[in-house]
Order: structure tokens, then sequence, then C-alpha cells
């Protein structure tokens, strides 16, 4: 018998209202950032509601996309924002190097 294939899960960070990141994993990253703004799914945001979802990261499965979660939770803030700041310039770096 073959299995199916797995989708892949995501790991995310959005950005709250006081500056704070909330880490969090999801089959559908942008669905799931529209529920935090709805003000469903985590408490974190009954102090400060969701303003962006600025990370998302894909992994394998949802074990993968968990362990990656706590190592992203256990880094200090300023740690996290250097991941963010580590994205944007490989975007950076990838929407300059584009084939024309």
């Amino acid at each position: 018998m073959t299995t199916l294939p797995q989708p892949p899960w995501y790991v995310y960070l959005v950005r709250t209202a006081n500056q704070a990141l909330y880490c969090g994993i999801s089959l559908d990253a942008q669905k799931r950032f529209a529920q935090h703004c709805a003000g469903k799914g985590a408490r974190f945001f009954a102090t400060s509601p969701a303003q962006a979802l600025v990370y998302v990261e894909e992994c394998a499965d949802k074990s993968t996309a968990l362990r990656r979660e706590l190592a992203i939770k256990r880094l200090p803030k300023s740690a996290k924002e250097q991941l963010l700041l580590a994205e944007a310039n490989q975007l950076r770096t990838a929407v300059v190097s584009a084939p024309r």
C-alpha cells in the first residue's frame, strides 16, 4: 500500500499591535493569520491584536514544524527580529538577482 504525500506544515510569526511576536504552526499560515485577526484561536492576541504576518517557514511535516516552533519560541526577541531581517535580506537578494 502506498501512502499519500503529506502536505507541508508552516511555522509562522505574527507581529502584534504592541510589537510582540507570536509564533505558531499551521497547514495554512494565511488562513490562521486571518483567524488571529478575527480574535479566534490563541489567547495571546487578547491583549494586543494581530497586525501582520511577518514570517512563514515551510516544514516537511507537523513534527518538524513543532520542533522548529519550539526552537523559535526559545529565542529572545532580538534573535527573532534578526530572523526576520535575514529573511527580508534573502527576499531582496532574490528579487535583485532574478533574471529579466
